[in-house]
C-alpha cells in the first residue's frame, strides 16, 4: 500500500452511542472524541480518509421523539430524520476532528456532506422490513408497542426486540464525484452517514425521498468502489470476526479470502442481525475493485491497518 491509499472508515454505532449508556449528547461527544484518536492515527500514516458512520440509535431516538410529539408537532418522515441525524452526527465528528487535528499540530481541513443514496423503489425490503433501528425492548414491551403504534419489530439475536424498517440495497452515492474531488485535495471527508438519505429517480428525472434506512456498511462499500478506495475498514464492537459465534467451538479468524467469506456466509456463519451485513459489504467491496477489508474494533483500528490485529479479507481467492 502506498501513501496515496484511500481508506473508507465505517464507524459502527458503538463509536458514538455505546450500549448501556443513556446516549445523551455529552456521552456521544465523549465517545466520538475517543473514536477520532484511531482515525487520526490512520491520517498520520499519510492515508486519504473518508469517514462514514451508522445512525441506528440516533434515528431510533428521533423516531421516538416524533411519535411522542405528534399531538403538538407535525410528523417527520424517516428519510428526513436520516438527513437530520446525518447532519447532527457529522457536526460532532467534524468538530472533534478539527479540535484533535489542532492538538496534534496536523494541518488538514475537513468537510461533512449530507449524502443521498440512490435505491430502487421496488426493492423487496419495502415489503419485508429487516433493518433494526432504535433502542432494545423486552418482548412484552415490544408486543405492546406494535399493537399501539403499528410498528414492525423483531428480536435482535437474543439482545432484545427492536423496530425494523425497510433497508433497500444502495445503488450509488449521488455525491461521489464531490467526495472524490475533496479527497484528492487531501481533505478529510465525513459522508454517507447512516447509509445516506435513500432516494429514487422518478420518471421525469426528479429525485424523491423514501422512508427507509440504508445499511451504512453496504453504502460504504458502494461509495468506496465509486471513489476508487483501496481499503474499507469496518469498525465494530469486536476485535475480530468469529466463526461458530457464541458456541463452544467459537474461534476468531485473522484472514479470510473472498472465496472463504462467500462460503461461510452461505453456510450461515454470519447472521443477518450481526456480522452478516458487514461480510456482505466486504464481499461487495472486494468484488468491485477494492483490495482489502479490515473488520475490527475502534481501539484496534490503527494497529489493524498495519496488519497487527483485526480480521482482514483479501480480494485474491
Amino acid at each position: 500500500m502506498t501513501s496515496e491509499e484511500t481508506v473508507v472508515l465505517a464507524l459502527g454505532g458503538n463509536a458514538i452511542s455505546q450500549e448501556g449508556e443513556e446516549g445523551n449528547i455529552y456521552q456521544q461527544f465523549t465517545n466520538t472524541r475517543r473514536s477520532m484518536d484511531a482515525v487520526l492515527d490512520i491520517v498520520a500514516m499519510g492515508k486519504k480518509v473518508l469517514i462514514t458512520h451508522g445512525n441506528g440509535p440516533q434515528v431510533g431516538n428521533e423516531l421516538i421523539r416524533v411519535e411522542s410529539a405528534l399531538s403538538v408537532a407535525p410528523d417527520i418522515p424517516l428519510g428526513v430524520l436520516v438527513g437530520d441525524t446525518q447532519g447532527g452526527m457529522g457536526y460532532m465528528i467534524e468538530q472533534c476532528l478539527v479540535n484533535m487535528l489542532h492538538d496534534r499540530g496536523m494541518d488538514r481541513q475537513t468537510a461533512c456532506l449530507i449524502t443521498q443514496t440512490l435505491v430502487d423503489p421496488a426493492d423487496p425490503s419495502f415489503r419485508d422490513p429487516d433493518k433494526f433501528v432504535g433502542r432494545f425492548y423486552h418482548e412484552a414491551e415490544a408486543r405492546e408497542i406494535m399493537s399501539e403504534r403499528g410498528w414492525r419489530m423483531k428480536e435482535d439475536k437474543g439482545r432484545g426486540w427492536r423496530r425494523v424498517v425497510p433497508s433497500p440495497q444502495p445503488l450509488s452515492i449521488l455525491q461521489k464525484d464531490i467526495i472524490r474531488l475533496l479527497l484528492d485535495r487531501d481533505i478529510l471527508v465525513v459522508a454517507a452517514g447512516g447509509g445516506g438519505v435513500p432516494v429514487y429517480l422518478e420518471d421525469n428525472g426528479w429525485l424523491e425521498g423514501v422512508d427507509a434506512v440504508v445499511d451504512k456498511d453496504l453504502a460504504s462499500a458502494v461509495l468506496g468502489n465509486e471513489i476508487g478506495a483501496q481499503t474499507l475498514m469496518i469498525l465494530t464492537g469486536v476485535e475480530k470476526v468469529a466463526l461458530d459465534f457464541a458456541t463452544p467451538q467459537q474461534r476468531f479468524v485473522d484472514r479470510l479470502t473472498l472465496q472463504e467469506a462467500r462460503q461461510y456466509l452461505k453456510a450461515g456463519q454470519f447472521p443477518a442481525g450481526s456480522m452478516g451485513p458487514k461480510i456482505r459489504a466486504a464481499i461487495r467491496f472486494l468484488e468491485n475493485g477494492g483490495r482489502r477489508v479490515i473488520i475490527t474494533s475502534i481501539e484496534k483500528a490503527s494497529a489493524a491497518i498495519s496488519g497487527d490485529g483485526g480480521t482482514t479479507l483479501l480480494a485474491e481467492d
